[in-house]
């Protein structure tokens, strides 16, 4: 695949940039995440003042570390706050890339659910792309109220148990919604990410516009999983950096040792990574995980596997310029 050129635009918070201009990429973090309905909870509290501050401080952070820009890989109705991010912007210098969305199934409330047919079916595929190819085109909504810069990515989760109609229907609207835009479709499939991928591709969106979430969740799948995706054209996403998980979870020594595999393979322009980050989480535990952990922590261990400096940048800046670089008609 050749290199997008580096006039190719990339949508920001605050507007269209040129993809050279976006530095090393944290592709899959969170700023504000809000379990849908904490905001009207009596025990959560959402001080708008409060949260600038404190992501105003972890982005100042990635910044001195050599950070560029944070994509918000929420999507639309889990605490996204566009105005709350340009300002951040503005304040911090870091680009800040917001995205559309929905999904797992779980996460979508019943307008998205039980559409008025009888009996009641999940939203079909093209509807799920018109609302998410608007939001790349036309602007993100801020709801009742207008629409604001336009998405920069296109995301979707599907249920951890496996694909439902539902699942499918969001999966198969995002790819269109791809298709359509020239946006990046990223999605996270904990069953079986391979099936998403064919789903996906089903819907004629080229691998090089995918990137899967999540390969590194599950210490048991990674390898193996991690290979096909890649070895089938897709960005696989190593983006639980710096997060011990659970027993069955991988450590960053192994998800640098994976790295490295993959890159002696010949797929290290398929690799980006991230640390699956929450700047502040409202209605969920925090996640206690820093933006720049990939580079205070991991290029070191990436180094120690014997990593080029070339290497690391092109994971590091190449891949995600290319990746989030919209894909001209």
């Amino acid at each position: 695949m050749e290199r997008n050129p580096v006039s190719a635009r990339v949508n920001t918070v605050l507007g269209p940039i040129q993809a050279d201009s976006l530095g090393v990429v944290a592709v899959h973090e969170a700023l504000l995440s809000v379990v849908p309905g904490a905001q009207y909870a009596y025990d959560i509290t959402i001080d708008r003042a409060e949260i600038f501050e404190i992501l105003k401080k972890k982005l100042d952070a990635f910044s001195r570390a050599g950070g560029g820009t944070v994509v918000d890989h929420t999507g639309m109705f889990h605490g996204r706050d566009l105005r709350l991010y340009e300002a951040l912007s503005r304040a911090t210098g870091v680009h800040i890339v917001a995205s559309t969305g929905l999904g797992p199934e779980e996460n979508l409330g019943g307008y998205f659910l039980t559409p008025q047919t009888n009996p009641p079916t999940p939203w079909p595929a093209d509807r799920f792309a018109e609302l998410f190819a608007a939001e790349v085109t036309e602007g993100m909504v801020v709801p009742r109220v207008q629409r604001r810069a336009a998405a920069g990515l296109i995301v979707t989760a599907l249920s951890a148990t496996g694909m439902t109609p539902t699942d499918e229907s969001l999966i198969r609207g995002a790819a269109r919604a791809a298709v359509q835009t020239g946006a990046a479709l990223s999605f996270r499939a904990p069953a079986d990410p391979r099936a998403a991928l064919e789903i996906a591709l089903e819907e004629q969106l080229e691998a090089g516009r995918i990137v899967v979430a999540g390969v590194d969740a599950a210490a048991a799948a990674a390898a193996g999983t991690a290979r096909a995706l890649a070895e089938r054209g897709a960005y696989v996403a190593i983006d639980h950096v710096g997060s011990a998980g659970g027993s069955d979870d991988i450590d960053d020594d192994a998800r640098a040792a994976l790295v490295a595999e993959l890159v002696g393979l010949g797929l290290g322009r398929r690799i980006v990574l991230s640390a699956d980050a929450v700047g502040v989480a409202k209605g969920h535990p925090d996640v206690d995980v820093d933006y720049d952990v990939v580079l205070t922590g991991f290029v070191p261990r990436l180094k120690a596997q014997g990593l080029a400096a070339d290497e690391i940048r092109g994971i590091l800046v190449d891949n995600p310029r290319d990746l989030l670089a919209v894909k001209e008609a």
